[in-house]
């Protein structure tokens, strides 16, 4: 009877332990332990000042939210970096008055990923973009514009974490 309790127990723990494999998120991280984000500066033509730092501190909290690794410097298993290469407004719809009634701000990214680990991981050149709509009428500062990066930050770090390290 012992010896069937101990094996249960045995089995039980087995079962509830974890071996590092898998993970809520679907990040498949290998063998790496750290990575490092780099300065993704502005590079677009109309230059919105702190979206650079807002989007790279975003990248970072992402990561480390999801996955069990390690910010770091410099030396990074894990490294990304690139540059903000688009912000711009375009209208989307246009009122009987021949004006526009909703306007479009898009922000694209450009991402390179490299994997010390496995470089045949990595990601030279990609691009990651999304956009926000918001009424003509509203001026895209203050809260408009806080709402928007917010949405716009969420949706393409979440995309950058899944072309990264989701391995779906």
């Amino acid at each position: 009877m012992k010896k069937i309790q101990l094996l249960l127990l045995l089995m039980l723990s087995l079962s509830l332990s974890s071996c590092g494999i898998y993970s809520f998120s679907g990040a498949d991280v290998g063998n790496a332990q750290t990575f490092q984000v780099n300065y993704f500066q502005n590079a677009a033509a109309i230059v919105e000042p702190g979206i650079d730092r807002t989007f790279t501190l975003q990248l970072q909290d992402l990561i480390q939210s999801q996955t069990n690794l390690s910010l770091t410097n410099e030396n990074g298993d894990l490294v990304y970096e690139g540059e903000i290469i688009d912000y711009y407004v375009a209208p989307m719809s246009a009122t009987a008055q021949s004006t526009a009634a909703q306007n479009r701000l898009t922000i694209v990214v450009n991402l390179r990923f490299y994997n010390t680990l496995d470089p045949e991981k990595d990601i030279l050149d990609r691009r990651f973009s999304f956009y926000y709509d918001y009424p003509a009428s509203a001026q895209l500062i203050g809260p408009v514009l806080a709402t928007a990066l917010e949405e716009i930050f969420t949706r393409i770090t979440q995309d950058i974490f899944n072309a990264t390290l989701a391995n779906w």
